[in-house]
C-alpha cells in the first residue's frame, strides 16, 4: 500500500532508503521467488509477512479459506506460500478468510474455515512457519468479510486447537469494528504475532485521524510487544512526503 508510485520490485529500494528494515505485502506471487529474494538481499530487508494466495484479487476476492468449493485450491495455495516463504526467509504468513457468499450458513462456513486452518497450521508448522488470521472491518473496506472481530477469531483459534495459529491485529480495522484497542491488545498479547496500523477515518498515516498513536506506541513498549508493526495505510499524497510520523518515532528510538 506504500510506494505504489513505483513498480512492485522497485518499492524494496525506496523502502530501504526511507529507513524501513522489513517489508510486507499482499503477496509475492506475480514474481518469481528469486526475483523477490534478490531485492530483499540487495537492500538488507527482512521479509516480515505476506498472505496465502487469496483467490482472484483483481476480481474482488479477498481470500478463499471459508469457501466450501475452493478447499483444494486453498491447500495448493499453502504449498505455494511455503515455497515463497522458504525462498524469502519469511517466518509467518497470513490467511485471509474471504467474503461470505450471500445466503450461506455462517456455521458451515466456519466449519470449512476451521478445517482449512487445521491443515495449514499443521503443514506450515512442519516448515517452521507461523500461520496468522486477520480480522477485517466489514463496515467500510470489505463488506461481507467473514472474520470481523477479536472474540470471533479467538473462538476459531480455540476450535482449531493449534499452537501454530496466531492473530494479526490491525489497529485500523479493529478501531472501526470494536474499539477498546489497548485493553484488547493487552488481554490477547500472547496470541498476537503481528500488528498493522492506519488511522481512522480514511485509512491514512498515523496522526491524520482519531487514533491516539503516541499513546499506543508507548503502551506496546510497556507491554513488551516484540513483533513487527506494519504500515498498512493509504498515503494521503506521496508516500515519502507522508513519512514524518515514521521519521519521528525512528528518531526517538535512535536517541533512546
Amino acid at each position: 500500500m506504500l510506494f505504489t508510485e513505483r513498480a512492485f520490485l522497485d518499492r524494496f529500494d525506496v523502502a530501504a532508503r526511507a529507513g524501513f528494515k522489513g517489508v510486507e505485502y499482499i503477496g509475492p506471487y506475480d514474481h518469481t521467488p528469486d526475483e523477490v529474494a534478490s531485492r530483499l538481499k540487495r537492500n538488507g530487508l527482512e521479509q516480515v509477512l505476506f498472505n496465502l494466495p487469496a483467490g482472484n484479487w483483481a476480481g474482488g476476492e479477498r481470500g478463499i479459506a471459508v469457501l466450501p468449493d475452493r478447499v483444494e485450491e486453498f491447500r495448493a495455495g499453502v504449498e505455494k506460500a511455503i515455497t515463497y516463504a522458504k525462498a524469502l526467509g519469511c517466518g509467518q504468513v497470513n490467511c485471509l478468510a474471504g467474503i461470505a457468499p450471500e445466503g450461506a450458513d455462517p456455521r458451515s462456513l466456519e466449519d470449512v474455515f476451521v478445517e482449512n486452518l487445521k491443515f495449514a497450521a499443521e503443514r506450515l508448522e512442519r516448515e517452521g512457519i507461523r500461520l496468522l488470521v486477520e480480522m477485517i472491518n466489514s463496515k467500510v473496506d470489505i463488506p461481507g468479510f467473514f472474520l470481523t472481530g477479536t472474540e470471533q477469531a479467538l473462538g476459531i483459534l480455540e476450535r482449531v486447537g493449534s499452537g501454530n495459529l496466531y492473530l494479526q491485529y490491525d489497529i485500523y480495522h479493529m478501531q472501526i469494528m470494536e474499539g477498546d484497542l489497548a485493553r484488547t491488545i493487552e488481554k490477547n498479547l500472547g496470541r498476537i504475532a503481528h500488528i498493522q496500523l492506519a488511522d481512522n477515518p480514511g485509512r491514512h498515516e498515523p496522526g491524520t485521524g482519531e487514533i491516539n498513536y503516541p499513546f499506543l506506541y508507548d503502551f506496546l513498549d510497556r507491554l513488551g510487544y516484540s513483533g513487527w508493526i506494519g504500515a498498512e495505510y493509504k498515503p494521503k499524497s506521496d508516500t515519502e512526503a507522508g513519512l514524518g510520523w515514521f521519521r519521528e518515532i525512528a528518531g526517538k528510538a535512535a536517541a533512546a
